[in-house]
């Protein structure tokens, strides 16, 4: 990996892993092939685009989602100086990470001329053209309540790689081409009107690429793009404040911040390090101790993974290690796995039915809720899909109530005004909360003298 400039002190060593997953989320899917209609429509997250190109699609989306495609993003988290610290500038670290395309094309050599082909065989070596990606990072540091500007560009080349028969006869090539890829990233501070002292960081990346005609497919700009671009950032003489659970003397604060397309969360914890990803994640995420390399399918269980990738043909092996090297890693690791590490990856197995066959309800606040019930959603801060969050006061419909194997209790509700809910209704696709994350909408049935239920 690339860092132009380097952070000098490695701030972010205990982040890298996490980022890593960030970085390469859908990199590949399985089953790891080109052929794969899944690895046809690639790099979902954090892709900033060329402005001219996404405004010819409609406005800026000023949403939080790092799914849909902009030319910018911007980053706003909080900051408190360690107590003590004399009133002046704090310094913040910053690094920001993506992946750079590379178009990885195959020639074979025929009538002493090159040809672009679909495929180079020589030998054992088998090679299919495929976009591979080249990770990048670029350090910075600012001073809270001093703006500050700066551009970083990932260098465009070109690579050929002879390839040669067994004969030792060279019969094609492999060619790896980059186009330029730069980003301008602008950092800013100012005090916010709080006791303790705080301060609001800001920092904007911009996918600057000009001169791309607003009508090129997508797959040719993304060869100026960043790619799953995210954000690391550390503060030594202060902490971060949480966003996702703030103290209350910083809750107004934290509703003053605004994050576009990517969302900060603590990722270290004293608090000193966040992680911006394009991805919603809860504070002091960690990658599971257990998984033993990356599958680029964080949205799938490790187990079930390899297991599939095992029962794989030669032949579709054969196409997944042509494909790009890291498929062929990934091969090459679960192939190998030894029998004391699948284990490891085996979780135990969980199943909702439901809490009470005879009524299926559960008191809440006094009422009890059962399918059809109207509740308010209040979720938990800790310990729940943070996406959950972004719900906080929406009404719901509960739809089901129902209990999993230790005896919990939880409520499958569809969102009164999402637009899909009476399709999620028809198919079963709910969401899950537990009875203290919900409020009842109806008040308390007056309970007669004597009524202990």
């Amino acid at each position: 990996m690339t860092t132009e400039p380097a952070v000098a002190d490695d701030a972010f060593a205990p982040l890298r892993a996490l980022a890593d997953a960030i970085l390469y989320e859908g990199y590949l899917l399985y089953p790891y092939r080109r052929s794969s209609a899944k690895n046809r429509v690639r790099w979902q997250f954090g892709v900033l685009t060329p402005r001219a190109w996404t405004r010819a699609r409609g406005p800026d989306d000023t949403g939080v989602a790092g799914s849909a495609e902009a030319w910018w993003q911007r980053t706003e988290c909080l900051v408190r100086p360690r107590e003590g610290t004399p009133d002046g500038p704090v310094e913040v670290a910053g690094v920001v990470r993506f992946l750079q395309l590379q178009r990885k094309t195959v020639e074979v050599l025929r009538d002493g001329r090159w040809h672009q082909a679909e495929s180079l065989e020589a030998g054992d070596r088998h090679e299919l053209p495929f976009d591979e990606a080249v990770p990048h990072e670029f350090g910075f540091r600012a001073r809270l309540g001093a703006a500050r500007s700066l551009e970083f560009t990932a260098r465009g080349g070109r690579e050929v790689e002879d390839v040669a028969d067994a004969s030792g006869r060279v019969v094609g090539r492999v060619v790896r081409e980059r186009l330029p890829v730069t980003v301008a990233v602008r950092v800013d501070g100012e005090a916010v009107g709080e006791s303790p002292r705080l301060y609001r960081l800001g920092v904007r990346v911009e996918n600057t690429a000009e001169d791309v005609d607003p009508m090129e497919p997508r797959d040719a700009v993304l060869r100026v793009s960043p790619l799953a671009c995210h954000l690391l950032l550390a503060v030594s003489e202060g902490s971060f404040v949480s966003m996702l659970d703030p103290p209350e003397w910083a809750e107004a604060a934290v509703r003053g911040c605004a994050n576009v397309h990517v969302f900060p969360v603590l990722a270290s914890d004293d608090g000193t390090l966040v992680l911006a990803s394009p991805i919603l994640l809860y504070d002091n995420p960690r990658v599971a101790p257990e998984s033993p390399g990356d599958l680029h399918d964080s949205g799938e269980i490790d187990e079930i993974l390899s297991l599939r990738t095992l029962t794989l043909t030669e032949a579709e092996k054969r196409e997944a290690r042509a494909t790009d090297a890291r498929a062929a890693a990934i091969l090459d690791r679960v192939e190998t796995m030894p029998p004391e590490v699948f284990e490891r990856l085996h979780g135990a197995v969980r199943s909702l039915a439901p809490a009470d066959p005879a009524d299926a309800s559960v008191v809440v606040a006094g009422v009890r809720l059962s399918a059809g019930s109207r509740v308010r959603l209040r979720p938990r801060k800790h310990g729940t899909d943070p996406q959950d969050r972004f719900l906080e006061g929406r009404t719901a419909r509960v739809e089901k109530v129902l209990a999993d194997m230790d005896d919990a209790t939880h409520l499958a509700v569809t969102v009164e005004d999402d637009p899909a809910a009476e399709l999620d209704r028809w198919y079963g696709r709910f969401r899950y909360f537990a009875p203290d994350e919900v409020e009842p909408c109806e008040s308390a049935e007056p309970r007669e003298p004597g009524d202990g239920g």
